[in-house]
């Protein structure tokens, strides 16, 4: 019998811990990731790649040790991939042991082995969500910067005036909240003049992955190019294209959008993020 009570009274300290820990979330952030770990290259090359493991991580951690729940997606409701060469030192000061606990971090998120997929988000509802956040690596550019449905999910937060933040290529998913984001991007890959048709962001001061930058990741690439740089595409989509100097932090704040420039600005765009939410929450 005093078994029975002091396995009830375990049972029940955990439900209301649990009950405890939801009560004092701030909220849930929505994380839009890509599904894809292959980019086409220009003459039908491919490039393997994923999400870079600061700009997940570093915000992901920063947002989680605020208070926020985080709810991953991605276009196939599938485990995302990391670029393997973002798993670096350089992109967390030169410490091993920063870049393993984010490594820790990322994988003791709930669903990063089996996230949502953009339809189920878009079903359950988008109005749970304090904000949305989107990493970069050039993932993006495979099934973010073209798809209907992230155009739904970024609409609904642009709507709203929610915090909306992406980094390095990630604010390339941005052109997919235009009328027809398949054709804009086809007409980029084909090198023919690009027209937005209805973009919710022309006009929005914001940053990426700068020409410059890209132009030094793609000498890396062994005489191999990329079908477009993302720079020029936003900018052609109507974008205020703001920069720094290249691989310093940047990060661009317009109305509900922030966007930050390259990997080194992780942390600063998600102190960035925090705010917004913050002064959301007042």
């Amino acid at each position: 019998m005093m078994f029975k009570q002091t396995l009830f009274a375990i049972v029940l300290s955990g439900s209301l811990t649990q009950a405890v820990l939801a009560q004092d979330s701030k909220g849930q952030i929505l994380v839009l990731l890509s599904s894809e770990s292959q980019m086409a290259l220009q003459d039908g090359k491919t490039l393997s790649t994923g999400y870079y493991l600061n700009e997940f991580g570093v915000p992901a951690d920063a947002f989680i040790q605020a208070g926020y729940e985080l709810v991953l997606a991605t276009p196939k409701g599938n485990a995302p991939v990391v670029d393997e060469k973002s798993v670096t030192v350089q992109y967390f000061g030169g410490s091993e042991a920063e870049m393993q606990r984010i490594q820790k971090v990322i994988a003791s998120i709930e669903g990063i082995d089996d996230t949502l997929s953009l339809q189920e988000v878009i079903a359950d509802g988008l109005e749970q969500y304090e904000g949305v956040f989107i990493p970069g690596g050039h993932a993006p550019l495979i099934d973010l910067a073209n798809n209907p449905e992230v155009g739904t999910i970024l609409a609904h937060f642009n709507a709203a005036a929610k915090p909306t933040a992406a980094i390095c290529h990630g604010p390339i998913a941005l052109l997919s909240a235009q009328q027809n984001p398949q054709a804009f991007q086809q007409a980029l890959v084909q090198q023919q003049p690009a027209s937005a048709n209805n973009w919710i962001y022309a006009g929005y001061k914001m940053t990426i992955f700068s020409d410059a930058e890209e132009t030094v990741f793609e000498a890396s690439l062994n005489g191999d190019t990329l079908q477009y740089y993302p720079g020029k595409a936003m900018q052609q989509a109507g974008g205020n294209m703001q920069y720094s100097e290249a691989w310093t932090p940047n990060v661009v704040v317009d109305r509900e959008l922030i966007t930050g420039q390259n990997p080194f600005s992780d942390k600063a765009l998600a102190a960035a993020m925090l705010k917004q939410l913050e002064q959301a929450a007042h």
